[in-house]
């Protein structure tokens, strides 16, 4: 009897960063086009290579009408995976250059975003992303653009890149501003740095979801509180495997913190990086990583519920899921 198919599970993507949604043959297209060299999107070894590799894509991005496209084009990829809810890791840090200032760039990437969920059926929403690298003072003007446009569509503030020497602690103040506005908060952690992390993340940042979080399996007490909380974290499996964090998707410790009650997404991180998008990473789960379909569909509930989507896309997804899993196999 063949299996259900995943790509009719309604799911959200949680974490994925906007630049590494672009298409292979966009890139390639956008770098010919623009006379650009760019780096191999493959073949990199560890974290600092991988993130100089994501820089790079930024070649291409310099003009306006590339970067709506690349939004339409994530967009449209996300709904034939059969996503119900995406929200884009954004840096309009990024674009400060090409628009003007961080704020008329998080303007552009809201106005392509909401064409591109009408156009292709999906809501669109932005998780504005610090970078941890580059300090207090730029996260807290960072964390105000993103709190003006709440309820705009801007949902949550991130926090990203080198994990190692850069404690969330020290955002402390960007992430209130970003709470008191109504946003979730929603930071890396527990990818290259262990429990330690997660908890600073959870206690000090008071994270509503984490994003990999997966080093928490290594303190019961921590994944204990994670259940309690009903924090989710945004996990990025073939990512793990590629950066290290993980050695086989075989003895991923997703099933454990699903065992535990710890609720988790499912997701690509930077997919033209890494591979795999959503879809695949949902066969991945089911395949190598030995996830059921009552867990799948939990994953995906959790994808939705969790986060900021509208009460109307909750509804639609939830009825979906649940017909779904109660569709024989």
């Amino acid at each position: 009897m063949p299996a259900r198919d995943l790509a009719a599970l309604p799911k959200g993507h949680l974490h994925i960063h906007l630049e590494a949604a672009m298409r292979p043959a966009t890139l390639a297209e956008l770098a010919e086009t623009m006379e650009v060299t760019i780096p191999e999107t493959s073949g990199f070894s560890g974290f600092t290579a991988f993130a100089d590799t994501y820089l790079g894509l930024l070649a291409v991005l310099s003009e306006p009408a590339n970067l709506d496209r690349l939004i339409d084009e994530a967009v449209a990829d996300a709904a034939h995976d059969g996503v119900a809810y995406i929200e884009f890791g954004v840096s309009p840090q990024f674009y400060a250059e090409t628009f003007g200032s961080a704020a008329a760039a998080l303007d552009a990437h809201l106005a392509a975003s909401r064409a591109a969920g009408e156009r292709h059926g999906v809501e669109v929403a932005l998780s504005v992303t610090v970078d941890r690298t580059t300090g207090a003072a730029e996260a807290i003007a960072l964390a105000e653009v993103a709190a003006s446009r709440a309820g705009q569509g801007v949902v949550s503030l991130g926090l990203a890149n080198e994990e190692r020497g850069y404690p969330a602690a020290d955002f402390a103040e960007a992430f209130a501003i970003a709470r008191a506005a109504g946003l979730q908060s929603t930071p890396h952690a527990g990818e290259l740095v262990g429990p330690e992390s997660v908890w600073q993340a959870v206690e000090v940042l008071h994270a509503d979801r984490v994003l990999h979080g997966v080093r928490a399996v290594e303190d019961p007490t921590l994944v204990a509180t994670l259940a309690e909380r009903g924090i989710c974290l945004d996990v990025c499996p073939t990512s793990n495997v590629l950066l290290d964090v993980v050695d086989d998707l075989a003895v991923h410790p997703l099933p454990q913190l699903l065992a535990a009650g710890v609720r988790c997404s499912i997701n690509a991180d930077d997919p033209i990086l890494f591979g795999p998008g959503i879809l695949e990473e949902y066969v991945a789960a089911r395949e190598q990583i030995g996830l059921t379909d009552a867990q799948l569909a939990a994953c995906a509930w959790s994808s939705i519920e969790t986060t900021l989507a509208s009460p109307e896309t909750k509804a639609r997804a939830k009825a979906g899921i649940d017909a779904w899993l109660a569709a024989a196999a």
